[in-house]
Order: C-alpha cells, then sequence, then structure tokens
C-alpha cells in the first residue's frame, strides 16, 4: 500500500485537484494496479491524500517510471506549499 500527500496554495486547489484526477485515472489503467484514490482531506480542504494498492513491489516500480508519473510529481511541485509526501508500506508474506 502506498499513501502520499500533498498541500496545495489557495489559487492552486483547483489545478492541483484536476492533475491529480488525471494522474489517478491514467495510473488505474497501467498492470498491477489494484486501486488508486485521491482524496481531499475534510480537516484541511487544500491538502489531497492518495491511497494506492498495487500486485506488488515490481508493479509499483514500474509505475514511478512511468513517464506520465514524472510528468505528475514535476508538474504538481510548483502548485503545492512543498513537496508531495510519500509512504510505501509492505505487508509481509503469511
Amino acid at each position: 500500500m502506498v499513501t502520499g500527500e500533498i498541500l496545495a496554495r489557495p489559487e492552486t486547489i483547483e489545478a492541483l485537484t484536476q492533475a491529480s484526477l488525471a494522474h489517478v485515472h491514467r495510473s488505474r489503467t497501467e498492470p498491477g494496479c489494484l486501486s488508486h484514490h485521491v482524496h481531499v482531506d475534510v480537516e484541511d480542504p487544500l491538502r489531497l491524500v492518495f491511497v494506492e494498492r498495487w500486485s506488488d513491489r515490481d508493479a509499483l516500480d514500474v509505475h514511478f517510471a512511468q513517464p506520465g508519473s514524472i510528468e505528475f510529481v514535476t508538474g504538481i511541485e510548483p502548485l503545492a506549499t512543498g513537496r508531495p509526501r510519500l509512504e510505501i508500506f509492505t505487508v509481509p508474506d503469511r
């Protein structure tokens, strides 16, 4: 599972939201994507939160290397108050 968040400025929230939705919709078509969502934090409407599930780490690594993913990250940084935060959680095999 992957979670991420990014904080917009008031004047950039609409552009950041649209870019995030386009990224989510594109990501959902990639092999290994089990789910990919973006949410607005109800306590801070300028914070977008991402929740992703991938079939395995290899699929996630391919996702990160996609030109669209790289363009998304570089394109949203000017819209944000800082760098996006990303956490990758691994679930041990049972």
